[in-house]
């Protein structure tokens, strides 16, 4: 079977390029301009073009699928390859699969649907199969650059309509790779005050973790970066040991961490949800339980 990888960060792409070549014999890394380095002994490249946008290259990727007919192409699920990925399909008369937990040489994949309620199995029914895979998919040992065998150039195609910048803010972005860490802390509305993530700092660095959170500290009371939200709408993460601190646990935050080894859980509410997607769990008030813990880990 024949792969090609399209990705936007370096680690993504070293991921998925030693994920999918557990399933395919041929794995194919397609890199715009020199932003990444090669991870697989054979590469698309395509030239980057003055004040172009990643967007601006979908047609130029959806000709060289196109020309080139690989059986499966492997997307990272950023926010802009989302929106490229579906171009890509429309344009190829085809469908992406999202949300991508597996995916075995027959292409045959399972994905999450209704908000992680369920497990759907699905098969692309005709033409090249377009899958969005997150970080934690595949096992994969450490990746580093590789010479390359052959780099073969794509013409650049200019689109019919190019996306026009008109004004950029840069904004705070988080310093930690949840996606990649063994272990995190996650930290929910138990938490009363801001000034109490000290705590939970505390914790995650005498466990050697990240932190991550739910949706209302990051985007209701913003006491935490966006890119630390964890849950269906938010980072879907695999690590070894996930421990939950005041959290409830909602569905929309259990789809995001429900693909880690283990999961300990920490709420003075006997009945909360999380302990019903717990390993271990701890029934008391986390302002007594955490400093316990940090003792015990410091």
């Amino acid at each position: 079977m024949r792969t090609m990888v399209l990705a936007e960060t370096q680690k993504a792409l070293a991921e998925l390029c030693a994920g999918v070549s557990q399933i395919s014999q041929q794995v194919e890394a397609v890199i715009i301009g020199d932003q990444l380095k090669a991870v697989t002994d054979t590469v698309w490249h395509i030239p980057a073009q003055e004040n172009a946008l990643l967007e601006d290259y979908t047609e130029t990727i959806a000709a060289l699928i196109k020309q080139e007919k690989p059986e499966l192409v492997i997307v990272e699920p950023t926010k802009r390859y989302k929106l490229i990925a579906g171009r890509i399909a429309a344009m190829l008369g085809t469908s992406v699969i999202t949300d991508v937990l597996a995916l075995g040489e027959d292409l045959i994949a399972k994905r999450m649907v209704y908000g992680g309620a369920a497990i759907r199995t699905e098969k692309v029914a005709s033409g090249c199969t377009i899958a969005m895979v997150g970080s934690g998919i595949w096992e994969t040992k450490s990746v580093t650059e590789v010479a390359v065998r052959e780099e073969k150039p794509v013409q650049f195609i200019e689109p019919v309509n190019r996306v026009t910048r008109i004004a950029r803010d840069e904004k705070e972005k988080a310093a930690v790779d949840l996606p990649g860490a063994k272990i995190v802390v996650g930290v929910g509305r138990g938490i009363a005050e801001q000034k109490d993530l000290e705590m939970i700092k505390q914790l995650a660095y005498a466990v050697k973790g990240e932190i991550g959170c739910t949706r209302p500290i990051a985007e209701a009371e913003k006491w935490m970066p966006k890119e630390t939200y964890l849950g269906v709408s938010g980072l879907m993460i695999a690590p070894e040991i996930y421990i939950a601190i005041g959290i409830s646990g909602q569905i929309q935050h259990t789809v995001g961490i429900n693909r880690s080894k283990i999961v300990i859980s920490i709420n003075k509410e006997k009945n909360a949800p999380i302990f019903k997607q717990s390993d271990y769990g701890i029934v008391g008030d986390l302002y007594k339980v955490v400093p316990a813990l940090i003792k015990h880990f410091g």
